[in-house]
């Protein structure tokens, strides 16, 4: 595939956008915001200026790369394109909605990829006329940096599907791992408890969020404690992701904490507010 459209400019469309950038695909960033594009534009530069300074990629490779990303505010953008990957807002009325326009724009055979972290990749896919060509692919942030992509199959994606993307993601130098379609995949059914787990115990004062991080770090291994990654994704996004797997699982081990619900009312959303359970 050589043209991509990435439907959102932010943390992690602007880095879906860059990877593929930086494997040879012509990428066009689409986003209802034009500041929100501006900002995503930056971002890439400045990462792939990281990349050049730790000798990772050569200049003219960043150059090249960067030059690849286009940026459009309109859905129509994606007229053209081979493969759509959709990096929206974890809100699914708004996710349905990008679908059934993709549906509309694109060529019946292009495949259209969501970046979801929780959201059920069979009801995305029922909003298209092409369930077998709809598939999530979860990458992880920051994603330039990060190996995994889950690649989720829905009730209805195809074979044919899969195999591709599962190649596609290789090629692009990430390790792809095949899940089904259950509530938060296996990353955010594992993680988001633990997480939330870690929220109870700032709120019922076993410790502070400093102490149960090291404990994490230095006791298990964890690169990063579960309070501080949970301000590095947004405790938004955790509480809906949480949402989710506690309505479609229709388990209470799944209840959000109340501590995370008061702190998202209060506009406490981690890095990007610039307080969580750490300030920034």
């Amino acid at each position: 595939m050589t043209q991509v459209a990435v439907i959102g400019a932010g943390t992690m469309g602007n880095g879906i956008a860059q990877v593929f950038a930086m494997h040879g695909h012509s990428v066009r960033m689409i986003d209802v915001s034009a500041a929100a594009l501006e900002k995503g534009r930056e971002t890439i530069k400045g990462s792939l200026a990281r990349l050049v300074k730790k000798g990772s990629i050569a200049q003219p490779a960043a150059d090249e790369a960067f030059a690849l990303v286009a940026v459009a505010t309109t859905l129509d953008q994606a007229r053209t394109a081979e493969l759509v990957v959709e990096a929206a807002t974890e809100n699914p009325a708004l996710k349905f909605k990008i679908f059934e326009e993709l549906d509309q724009l694109t060529a019946p055979e292009v495949i259209l990829a969501s970046n979801t972290s929780s959201i059920s990749i069979t009801e995305i896919a029922a909003r298209t006329r092409r369930p077998a060509q709809v598939i999530g692919m979860h990458f992880m942030n920051p994603v330039p940096v990060m190996q995994l992509v889950e690649i989720i199959r829905g009730q209805a994606t195809s074979d044919e599907t899969t195999t591709r993307v599962m190649s596609l993601a290789t090629a692009l130098g990430k390790t792809p791992v095949e899940v089904n379609d259950y509530p938060g995949f296996v990353s955010n059914r594992v993680l988001m408890p633990m997480i939330n787990e870690a929220i109870f115990c700032v709120m019922e004062g076993v410790a502070r969020p400093e102490a149960i991080d090291t404990v994490m770090k230095l006791g298990m291994a964890h690169p990063m404690g579960p309070l501080m990654l949970a301000d590095l994704i947004g405790l938004d996004t955790c509480l809906a992701i949480l949402e989710v797997l506690h309505k479609g699982l229709g388990d209470d081990k799944y209840r959000p904490c109340p501590l995370l619900r008061r702190m998202v009312a209060a506009g406490q959303l981690g890095r990007k507010t610039g307080r969580g359970f750490y300030a920034y």
